[in-house]
């Protein structure tokens, strides 16, 4: 299969190489070349980690990069079977590309969404193939992750459910089916986790290490929450609960301010080297 990847960054990567590892032919196209040669410097990093764990043979690793071409042209996805949007979670923006997708692709084209929180029926109705429009809600780390969150809008037919269900069993992920709502499952429930535990640290209720260790040993957590909204980014955080906000005018969605406030101060976790902890 012919697959787009519209978006170059961590997520859009690891899409890119998830794809191009189970033999797809892979176009990845972002706004500038610096872009795209990070991401291909951080495909081949990750597939040599996967390499040195003998997870993947040599001649594996070689026919994954062959396997993805990048451009800057967005035309570039002309004759693609399947495109996947991972660009930032902006209402305005990602309409805007589904409306543009609509007219380069193929009739024969599903535009999918990685989006974690937009509504899909919101970007389905900006083209005129509602029917061939799904959300693919890939998990970070891409490569790792199993879950494939998909989300089906009101007129996402079922033959297009079907066909990218299979595709993700065919990438080695386990694809789980939902219907289209503010935040979907897993950030419905994961933010206002994460919203809860920020409000126990600007409370003064425990340290961000004592909350984090918490929900590790007691709740069985692979990692904490506060760890968590640093590792997927706190700009990210405070978008996904304001689209909760808006979408179920319930003030339990509200952003805290100890989120807004770092947010603010360009304290974003990980990627800025610091949030609740320092990196």
């Amino acid at each position: 299969m012919k697959v787009g990847v519209l978006g170059a960054g961590t997520m859009g990567n690891g899409i890119a190489h998830v794809f191009a590892l189970y033999k797809h032919e892979i176009t990845l196209v972002d706004i500038n070349d610096k872009i795209l040669n990070n991401a291909l410097r951080n495909i081949n990093k990750n597939l040599t980690r996967q390499y040195k764990k003998n997870l993947i043979d040599e001649n594996t690793l070689q026919s994954t990069l062959n396997n993805i071409e990048v451009s800057t042209d967005i035309n570039s996805f002309k004759l693609c079977d399947l495109v996947v949007e991972v660009i930032k979670e902006d209402l305005d923006l990602k309409k805007a590309i589904f409306k543009k997708l609509d007219t380069i692709c193929s009739q024969k084209t599903i535009l999918a969404s990685n989006t974690s929180s937009i509504s899909i029926n919101s970007l389905a109705g900006c083209t005129k193939r509602p029917e061939k429009v799904i959300g693919m809600h890939f998990m970070n780390p891409v490569p790792v992750m199993k879950l494939i969150e998909i989300i089906k809008g009101d007129k996402t037919s079922e033959d297009t459910t079907n066909i990218i269900i299979k595709l993700s069993q065919d990438l080695n992920k386990i694809p789980i089916c939902c219907n289209d709502s503010p935040g979907f499952v897993s950030n419905r429930i994961l933010m206002p986790m994460i919203n809860e535990a920020a409000l126990c640290f600007e409370e003064g209720v425990a340290s961000a290490e004592a909350i984090d260790s918490i929900m590790k040993l007691g709740m069985g957590h692979p990692m904490g929450p506060l760890r968590l909204a640093d590792l997927i980014g706190i700009d990210v955080c405070v978008m996904i609960l304001q689209v909760l906000y808006d979408g179920f005018k319930d003030k339990k969605y509200k952003p805290s301010n100890i989120l807004i406030n770092l947010m603010g101060s360009n304290k974003l976790g990980k990627k800025t080297g610091e949030g609740f902890y320092k990196y």
